[in-house]
């Protein structure tokens, strides 16, 4: 498949939905996914509701002589999910959405852990990786040695974390032996480029969460009682339009740090 955005591999193709913010870094990654040949493709977040992304992704399966068989989700935050069903209306009426949440499906069939993708003739692996939500899910593309984190590893920069910061860095745990095992070559995020050392990202992301883990265990010994001090203090250099999306974290460090002692 054509390499529409600037990267991607064989089988996935990135379009950059035009949504570019702090929190989503240059927009969200929607990727198409097909076995070379194939009739059919998986297309992994839509994105948001924006009719002329949508469209884009749709026109650009038109024009290599596809169509798109099915839609899955990564979790279903709004830059992610928001646009799934209108998408799925514009690419064809027996389209159907998937996701872990059931809040988020078009249809009735979801996703969970050990699910096996094979529209296309693909084979897509399901991995549940809660931590940036507790839907969210990572897609294992095999014949590419790719991995499709969704927000759980991005690009650059560190994700924020709205579930348990437990989950979170038990799935990171799981994602770097797993990737090691695997032989993974590649991951493809929800937001920002792919990576192409894995094992690195998954290690900068499992240091970055211990040294912050420290630093808030340490601001609480200094005395901050609550998210918002943590912040304060933790994150003294960072842009405070960023501040809210940190106390979220914060708090499930808070929450993790309670369940220690």
């Amino acid at each position: 498949m054509s390499d529409i955005d600037g990267m991607g591999t064989e089988r996935a193709t990135c379009v950059l939905a035009p949504n570019p913010s702090a929190m989503t870094l240059d927009g969200t990654n929607t990727w198409i996914i097909g076995e070379p040949g194939a009739e059919e493709v998986v297309v992994v977040d839509p994105g948001p509701k924006d009719g002329r992304h949508l469209r884009r992704v749709v026109d650009i399966v038109a024009s290599q002589g596809r169509r798109v068989g099915l839609v899955l989700l990564t979790h279903g935050h709004p830059d992610h999910a928001a646009g799934a069903a209108k998408f799925a209306g514009l690419a064809g009426e027996r389209v159907r959405v998937r996701a872990l949440d059931p809040r988020h499906r078009l249809g009735d069939e979801g996703l969970s852990e050990g699910d096996v993708i094979t529209t296309g003739g693909l084979e897509l692996r399901v991995m549940e990786t809660p931590g940036h939500t507790d839907d969210s899910l990572t897609f294992w593309l095999p014949a590419d040695g790719a991995v499709l984190t969704g927000d759980t590893v991005l690009g650059y920069g560190t994700t924020v974390l709205e579930g348990k910061l437990g989950d979170y860095m038990s799935s990171l745990d799981r994602l770097r032996t797993f990737a090691a095992d695997m032989g993974a070559a590649t991951i493809l995020p929800g937001h920002g480029p792919k990576l192409d050392d894995p094992l690195a990202a998954l290690d900068h992301y499992i240091d970055h969460r211990r040294e912050r883990l420290a630093q808030v265990e340490a601001a609480v010994a200094a005395g901050a009682s609550t998210a918002r001090e943590v912040v304060e203090r933790v994150y003294a250099d960072v842009d405070k339009s960023l501040w809210p999306a940190a106390e979220w974290s914060v708090q499930s460090q808070l929450d993790y740090l309670k369940t220690r002692n």
